[in-house]
């Protein structure tokens, strides 16, 4: 499908989904930040659902000026997926042990490294602007640096939540491995820590919605927010970076006949702000719950963990500002999932995938998320399909 639009204050909002399909705290939510002075485009995907902050499923142009709470709490969370050399032949039919060893290489939920990951470890990461990063820790705000040696930890760690690893095979059926992760607790901490300030500026006292407290340019509370945005966003990609490493690590040593081999990553952000020029205007285009899709730039999109992924392939759709769904979207909240779903519904739902089937992950269910085929249907005009995968293992915290 093309886009519908929708009447809005300041900037008309274009939908690649039914807006009747859309609930109406969600629409809402998209009405209030189409009000704000600073705004020149908004862009919604058909993952679209309600947010705390902005919607999730949404794409912010604004001109001079970057909203806290529309980026989220988990600055720069996104995915990687890589091809390996393997088939799915080459599996075995048990896949319990292969989970098993993802657990112990990757911590999930809480957890973090007894120490630092060195990631001079592993052949072919990439280390480019490692030791400089870190350095740069010394610049990021007061409020969180006593989390220093949390964060080292948890570099190379899942998190909770959505987040997960996963053993895919594609219609042709090669194995992929895909994972999904952002800034761990220190991107929490500094998004609070800013949407905190952003609240209390003079500016921001007449807004429709307190959460959509902006920082504007030439500003310091700006420039503090946009140099903690992009060294958080920059720890989600190495933090990716570096699990991937070690996905990478356990494949190879389980699978030592096979020699196996890897072919490039794909990586993307889907919770960020970026700097980008449409229509003669220098804009931050924030996307919550979106991808950067432009033409020939490759994506992932990927769906619950019984149903399916895609990679896909940008088209440049500048009325989207280059941008595509980040997943399927859920359809229900976590809290309605686990009244609605039982342990015996995700048995079921994810029959055929080495994964938990405990009551601790039901809201993760595959009937809480949206149809992942469909949503990839309303965006025909954004994105094209590489490949289509679908879970063997699927390791949440």
């Amino acid at each position: 499908m093309s886009y519908v639009e929708m009447p809005g204050a300041k900037v008309p909002i274009r939908m690649w989904t039914d807006p009747a399909s859309v609930e109406d705290v969600a629409l809402q939510q998209l009405r209030n930040v189409a009000t704000l002075p600073w705004i020149k485009g908004l862009a919604v995907m058909p993952d679209v659902h309600y947010g705390k902050g902005a919607t999730v499923g949404s794409v912010i142009a604004m001109q001079g000026a970057v909203c806290p709470a529309a980026v989220g709490v988990d600055i720069g969370c996104g995915m990687s997926a890589v091809k390996t050399s393997l088939t799915a032949n080459d599996l075995p039919g048990d896949l319990s042990r292969l989970r098993s060893k993802i657990e112990q290489a990757i911590p999930v939920g809480r957890g973090m490294h007894d120490d630092p990951v060195d990631p001079g470890e592993f052949h072919g990461f990439a280390t480019a602007g490692w030791d400089d990063f870190w350095r740069r820790f010394d610049g990021v705000a007061e409020a969180v640096k006593f989390r220093q040696e949390r964060a080292t930890k948890q570099m190379g760690t899942l998190g909770a939540g959505n987040h997960f690893c996963e053993v895919c095979v594609d219609t042709s059926g090669y194995v992929w491995l895909m994972l999904h992760s952002g800034s761990r607790n220190i991107g929490k901490e500094l998004a609070e820590h800013h949407i905190g300030v952003a609240q209390k500026l003079p500016h921001n006292q007449g807004l429709i919605d307190r959460d959509l407290a902006v920082f504007v340019a030439d500003t310091p509370q700006m420039a503090a927010y946009q140099n903690d945005l992009y060294w958080a966003q920059e720890y989600a990609r190495f933090n990716r970076s570096l699990m991937m490493a070690l996905f990478k690590d356990v494949l190879r040593k389980e699978f030592r006949k096979a020699r196996v081999t890897f072919e490039p990553e794909v990586s993307c952000h889907h919770n960020y702000v970026s700097r980008e020029r449409y229509e003669g205007m220098d804009l931050l285009v924030t996307r919550k719950g979106a991808i950067s899709a432009r033409a020939g730039e490759y994506g992932i999109i990927p769906g619950s963990m019984g149903t399916g992924s895609y990679i896909v392939k940008g088209l440049g759709n500048e009325k989207a500002f280059n941008s595509a769904s980040h997943g399927a979207g859920r359809r229900m909240s976590r809290n309605a999932a686990k009244r609605r779903f039982s342990t015996k519904d995700l048995e079921e739902q994810t029959r055929g995938v080495e994964c938990r089937k405990d009551s601790g992950v039901v809201d993760e269910i595959p009937g809480a998320y949206k149809s992942i085929d469909q949503v990839i249907d309303q965006q025909r005009d954004l994105v094209e399909v590489v490949a289509k995968l679908k879970q063997v293992v699927c390791v949440k915290g």
